[in-house]
């Protein structure tokens, strides 16, 4: 097996950070409430040099919010876009982007739910368990507008669900219960301030 796929498809290494945080920069990450979040968001539909430019500032960002993954909604961008960097629960690590990723739906068969933790950049400093499948098949393109699919299971499955969640307008609040929500946000607004600490000496520290 593998010990790293880019975009998709087995890779002899890949560095550290992604070789696009060292092209990007840092944007501010957007946070539940702000309506960008809670809006579905457009197709991408023009392939060049901001779609690329947006796609090494969502990696730097993601890396100095200590992310797993990220939306272009989560900078403030309304397009259906996200940038990931998470392993698998055998601890293979999966890089790569999405344009217009669409989940598809799996069968009765290949839904196993796990109950596990999950965390947003958005609700900074709040883990909650959420049930989602162990296994997720998405389809997009790649920056240049080329066909993509990317597959995922355990704790890679969780990420690919969130982040399409994400571009269709859904925080994984949604996901929870009224009682489950308020004490998400409670952790969060407990945690806050040590995360933006964090991320601001991240920032700081970061070399791609």
């Amino acid at each position: 097996m593998p010990s790293v796929f880019v975009q998709g498809r087995p890779a002899a290494s890949c560095p550290p950070f992604a070789p696009e945080a060292r092209r990007g920069s840092v944007r501010r990450v957007t946070e539940v409430g702000e309506e960008v979040l809670h809006r579905p968001c457009r197709d991408v539909t023009e392939f060049g040099p901001d779609l690329a430019a947006l796609i090494d500032d969502m990696f730097r960002t993601m890396y100095v919010a200590e992310g797993a993954g990220l939306a272009a909604n989560q900078v403030g961008v309304g397009l259906r876009l996200f940038v990931y960097d998470c392993p698998d629960d055998d601890g293979v690590r999966h890089v790569g982007h999405i344009v217009n990723p669409v989940l598809e739906p799996l069968a009765p068969a290949e839904r196993r739910l796990l109950d596990e933790g999950e965390g947003c950049l958005s609700v900074p400093g709040a883990v909650m368990a959420v049930p989602r499948p162990d296994r997720a098949v998405v389809r997009g393109l790649d920056r240049d507008g080329a066909p993509l699919v990317v597959e995922g299971t355990g704790y890679f499955a969780r990420c690919l669900a969130h982040e399409t969640d994400h571009v269709n307008g859904h925080v994984y609040l949604d996901r929870l219960s009224g009682r489950e929500r308020k004490a998400a946000l409670r952790q969060s607004a407990d945690r806050r301030e040590e995360v933006f600490a964090r991320r601001s000496a991240n920032a700081a520290a970061f070399t791609a």
